[in-house]
């Protein structure tokens, strides 16, 4: 590959000269506007930044008076038609601002850039600057220790505290800053090797992109760094009169948060910029609102928060009715039972094959072997025997020859075994043995077996039966064929957690939790759960509490929230690898950036051992040997398992060290800070990868500098060049050295073969090593074989989201206009003519006038305005155009009237002596459903109550989107689930998804549209006295763990405070049990008599509420009004 890349720069060029042959002119015009700054003064310097947005302003002018002209007319105007077309040209002119934006800030980058290194050198060479105080300084200094006032001037200092470390300001930024700055600023990546100062790089194109007013977001891989980066150079920007803020630091939902996001400049980490987004989207006031337009944002480590964390979506998730049911417990006695079994029987397999294969019989030995790989791939015998001479070459060659012609002969191999397991794509599957086994217990012998549906649909038809008992026994094939389903996928995740999840590697058990460990960084993984039930099952498996299944209410993957962000940025010091996934997916391109010192750090080419006992007994000699020279070393494990291992065997060689792994992240910051001491050892997961500031003295430099020694090649090279890179920052000394067996996991997957047949050529004995540069690109060979597999996934992950993201715009843009109250009224002209258009087609092509009829009553309460002659006669078109102009006329009358019936009520409370209301509660009803409508009393009175429809028209829509929308999550997450069992028809279940996904949404929206209708049409208040208004308070969230029923719908208060209290706990280690809301009917009393309606019919007739109920739920009849 190097070989062809080298062959390609010949012909096409070398790409990163290219790109930094662009830039090298921006950063010459920056270092002369620097120089010419150096002698004005720091008030001059400051007026520079209000020039810059006083040019902005002046570009935008023209653009922004038009948009002002433009809502002037909406406001004037009632037509429908002309409103949406003005709206069409705010939007027009919005994006024509965004570009004259991105030329205005081209234009000034030389000299903006300028002012950010003059004021870096200005508070490097003085310990305070004086300038003359502003608004803006006099408000600080109440808060910030580093501004004081002194008469008219405000003093800064350069001295202040960043997030608890007291740091005085000392970096100027080089030249390769000024580059990495300007392709931050073209929304492109730029990678820099560690210790080049990220960090001082991003505050260019942030103090840049920030003057626009439109707000930049600088997102962190956690907490501490956004809080720390937002202390350490917030001064910079402050300085020049830009807010700054963390949203860390605040809770969600809270005024303080929601100022975070005012400020020109936010940081943050990426769950919790995506979490916020979907807590306004669950929203039901304004006031709970937080997120402004995603404008500009730069990610930090972009590698790890657009790659690594893309693969498991955010999720704002509550209880699910009966999501404590589960066959867990029932289960895992039988698996675990199995799992056992097959051990103990495959011990002696090996056995037999050790034996055979030591005779000289390969065959049968070969055969034997692949039954032990099959059954159980990390039994850790297996292991080591493959490691010994020749063993996984016969492997191999058995396992060819079974795979040839479609696994024709697997079959033999597989048939005493009761489950086999393929590691590489992380699937456990059961065999005909194996639910023979499982279900001898049972009387039914189909007990884990599915049902063929086709086949046994046809034999309940064949048999003629009457249509009641052929659907009767049809639901029952259908509710056998679900249980089943649910029973098998139960059982195959708790197979997973026995065989393929392993303790304290992929998750660790504290405070009788699972907690997931991040296989890139190591770190706890506070909150997240893994998907479709496996971690119940491995919560089974460990003996913990079973937590209940959860019911999505809001989701989306990182990948589709970044995306949103009209530019996007990122840094890393790992991305070239990925850059191929960086482009397909964010359309991101990766530029590398120079360093401002030549690296002289040794990186050796790797030591490859045959197993892992002698691998790791290297590495204590080689520790041992470094720390005596005086050389701190870091010692890299993939899991906390072996960081355990290595401390013991060093514990009893008596040299002491520190461990760092999931187990121990709270003492993260006292052992990094000691781990650049001499002789000191620091055992760490993949915790002190990333963003971990290792500084060494000169001692230490003299030494030869900090030492890393990695005692895996982990699955990924970005983690393995994040452990380099602790090392050799800023040309300091330093080594890395890498020690691999043939037991690893790596190796064992995907390692070359080529490796395991030089190693057996050589004849090597134990403790003997090999160490060559063509063995080093082979383990990087299967490194790309593991990361093409990894974006595969994370590939197929968005591909399934990107469905969900298609159906989320259109909810979330819907609520957005109900929310705002702006395009309420073009939303429902729009959806009242999809109704028309949807109710005049299905009966149209049927010729069902009786039908058409009964739908306009049901829906709409006024009699069909076409008569059966003229619908039989006219065309389609004509009948959607009569109908919507009839129905909307209809509309209008009724909320002037609405606002007229409610005015004098209204105005009664308004005037009445010693009057206190601000917001008011109004009751309106359809007959069946109550909602409790929430108004501003001022507003309502000064508009003689069209205040007020314009809020009821506000709370419903919302009201009836959420629920219908939490309903249709529930059906998707369902419908992803069982659309895996496809595989087993030889079909692809992304295309079932989206299909039946599309069928899903198209039957939601047209429910949902007729609802809303139907509850503004019928929609009015009870009656007119002024009892019925009150005063509107919140109401206090229920305890944790109630269930509230009410008979009426939530009104937008109820809702946004029981959404607060859901999207608060969203992102953290404790689920929040969520209210669970049940509409039902106005109370009826048993022997009351109602009149009700056959649906299909439309035959009345008055009957005793007891009689009318069971017809009600079978959905035959309805209570006629």
């Amino acid at each position: 590959m190097s070989l062809l890349n080298s062959i390609l720069k010949v012909f096409v060029g070398d790409k990163t000269k290219k790109d930094l042959a662009k830039i090298l002119p921006l950063v010459e015009q920056i270092n002369s506007h620097y120089n010419s700054y150096k002698d004005i003064s720091n008030d001059e310097l400051r007026e520079k930044t209000l020039t810059f947005k006083n040019k902005i302003n002046s570009d935008l002018k023209e653009v922004n008076h038009q948009i002002q002209k433009i809502k002037s007319e909406i406001e004037k105007t009632e037509d429908i038609d002309q409103k949406e077309n003005l709206y069409q040209e705010i939007d027009d002119l919005t994006t024509q601002s965004e570009k004259i934006i991105a030329q205005t800030l081209e234009t000034i980058l030389p000299e903006a850039f300028a002012v950010v290194k003059e004021t870096a050198r200005r508070f490097v060479e003085n310990t305070t600057l004086s300038v003359t105080a502003s608004e803006f300084d006099r408000q600080l200094s109440q808060h910030k220790s580093y501004v004081n006032l002194e008469g008219d001037d405000a003093l800064w200092s350069n001295a202040w505290d960043a997030a608890g470390k007291p740091i005085v300001w000392d970096m100027i930024h080089y030249d390769v800053q000024l580059i990495g700055g300007i392709v931050l600023h073209e929304g492109k990546i730029a990678e820099m090797q560690t210790g080049e100062g990220k960090t001082l790089v991003a505050t260019l194109p942030v103090y840049l992109n920030a003057l626009t007013g439109k707000g930049v977001h600088l997102v962190t891989v956690n907490d501490y760094l956004a809080k720390r980066d937002s202390a350490w150079m917030g001064p910079l920007f402050e300085f020049h009169g830009m807010s700054v803020d963390c949203i860390d630091y605040h809770k969600p939902n809270s005024p303080e948060r929601r100022k975070a996001y005012l400020s020109d400049i936010t940081y943050g980490t990426n769950n919790e910029f995506g979490f916020d987004y979907l807590r306004d989207n669950m929203a039901h006031s304004n006031g709970d609102l937080v997120q402004p337009k995603h404008h500009y944002a730069i990610v930090d480590e972009v590698d790890s928060v657009l790659i690594d964390d893309a693969r498991t979506p955010l999720i704002i998730s509550g209880p699910t009715p009966e999501g404590d049911r589960h066959e867990f417990d029932l289960l895992k006695p039988k698996v675990s039972a199995l799992v056992a079994q097959q051990r103990s029987f495959l011990n002696g397999v090996l056995a037999e094959a050790k034996k055979k294969i030591n005779e000289g019989d390969t065959k049968e030995g070969g055969f034997l072997l692949l039954r032990v790989f099959r059954g159980l791939p990390k039994n850790k015998s297996l292991i080591k025997f493959l490691s010994q001479e020749g063993v996984r070459q016969l492997l191999q060659k058995t396992e060819n020859f079974y795979m040839q012609d479609n696994n024709r002969e697997m079959p033999k191999v597989d048939a005493e075994l009761y489950f086999t397991i393929d590691e590489k794509t992380n699937q456990v599957e059961l065999t005909d043995k194996g639910i023979e086994t499982l279900s001898s217990e049972n009387e039914d012998k189909n007990f884990f077996v599915l049902p063929d549906i086709g086949g046994e649909i046809a034999k309940i038809e064949n048999q003629q039966l009457e249509v009641k008992e052929e659907a009767a026994l049809k639901e029952k094939l259908f509710q056998d064929f679900s249980e089943k389903g649910e029973r098998i996928h139960s059982m195959n995740q708790l197979f997973k957690a026995y065989t393929l999840f392993e303790k304290d590697v992929e998750y660790v058990v504290m405070e009788n939790k699972v907690m997931i460990v991040d296989e890139q960084t190591g770190r706890i993984m506070d909150g997240r759960r893994y998907s479709d039930g496996l971690h119940q099952a491995i919560e089974a498996k460990e003996n913990v509490k079973i937590e209940a299944a959860t019911q999505t209410f809001a989701t989306i993957t990182l990948q589709n929230y970044f995306r949103m962000y009209e530019k996007l940025s990122g840094m890393t010091g790992t991305a070239i690898t990925e850059a191929g996934e960086f482009w397909e997916i964010y359309k991101l391109d990766v530029i590398e950036i120079p360093t401002n010192r030549p690296i002289a750090r040794k990186d050796r080419d790797d030591l490859i051992y045959k197993t892992k006992r002698e691998k790791y007994n290297a590495v204590i000699e080689e520790v041992t040997t470094l720390s005596k020279a005086g050389r701190p070393i870091l010692i890299g494990t993939t899991s906390v398992e072996i960081s355990e291992l290595l401390s013991k065997m060093l514990n009893i060689r008596k040299v002491h060290h520190n461990v760092l792994n999931a187990k121990l992240h709270k003492k993260e910051a006292d052992i990094v800070a000691e781990a650049g001491n001499p002789g000191i050892v620091t055992i760490a997961t993949n915790m002190a990868g990333r963003g971990t500031d290792i500084k060494l003295s000169d001692k230490v430099k003299e030494a030869g500098g900090l030492a890393i020694i990695g005692t895996e090649r982990h699955d990924s090279r970005r983690v393995d060049r994040q452990l380099r890179g602790r090392s050799g920052r800023q040309g300091d000394p330093g080594s890395s050295q890498f020690y691999v067996s043939l037991e690893d996991n790596l190796m064992r997957l995907f390692g070359s073969d080529r490796v395991a047949k030089v190693m057996d050529r050589m004849g090597l004995e134990e403790g003997e090593v090999i160490q060559h540069s063509m063995m080093t690109k082979s383990i990087e060979r299967a490194q790309k074989k593991v990361e093409e597999n990894n974006f595969g996934i994370r590939k197929r992950l968005l591909e399934y989201d990107d469905v969900m993201n298609a159906q989320r715009e259109v909810i979330y843009k819907r609520r957005k206009h109900a929310l705002s109250g702006d395009r309420i009224k073009l939303d429902i002209a729009n959806i009242l003519y999809e109704t028309c258009e949807e109710i005049t087609l299905s009966n149209k092509a049927s010729s069902d006038f009786k039908n058409f009829e009964f739908e306009v009553i049901s829906n709409f309460s006024i009699t069909s305005p076409i008569l059966e002659e003229a619908f039989q006669e006219m065309a389609e078109s004509e009948i959607i155009d009569k109908l919507y102009d009839q129905l909307s006329q209809h509309y209008s009358n009724k909320i002037t009237a609405n606002a007229a019936l409610a005015f004098p009520v209204i105005k009664e409370v308004y005037e009445r002596p010693g009057n206190k209301f601000e917001r008011i509660v109004v009751p309106f009803t359809d007959g069946i459903k109550t909602l409790k409508v929430v108004t501003d009393l001022q507003k309502a009175y000064e508009s003689e109550g069209k205040y007020l429809v314009q809020d009821f028209e506000r709370n419903i829509t919302l009201a009836l989107i959420d629920e219908a929308w939490k309903t249709h999550l529930r059906k998707m997450d369902e419908l992803k689930q069982s659309v895996q069992l496809a595989v087993h028809e030889q079909k692809d279940p992304l295309l079932i998804y989206k299909f039946e996904a599309f069928e899903l949404f198209k039957s939601m929206i047209n429910s949902l549209n007729k609802e809303i209708l139907s509850f503004l049409f019928k929609g009015g208040l009870p009656s007119q006295s002024n009892t019925q208004i009150q005063e509107a308070k919140r109401k206090p969230v229920a305890p944790k763990g109630y269930r509230t029923s009410k008979d009426e719908v939530l009104n937008t208060d109820e809702m946004a405070q029981r959404n607060r209290t859901v999207g608060a706990g969203a992102g953290g280690g404790q689920r929040n049990v969520v209210e669970t809301i049940i509409r039902e009917r106005p109370k009826i009393g048993r022997n009351e008599k109602v009149v009700i309606r056959n649906v299909t019919t439309g035959e009345t007739k008055t009957v005793k509420f007891k009689q009318a109920e069971p017809l009600i739920n079978r959905g035959e009849w309805v209570i006629n009004n």
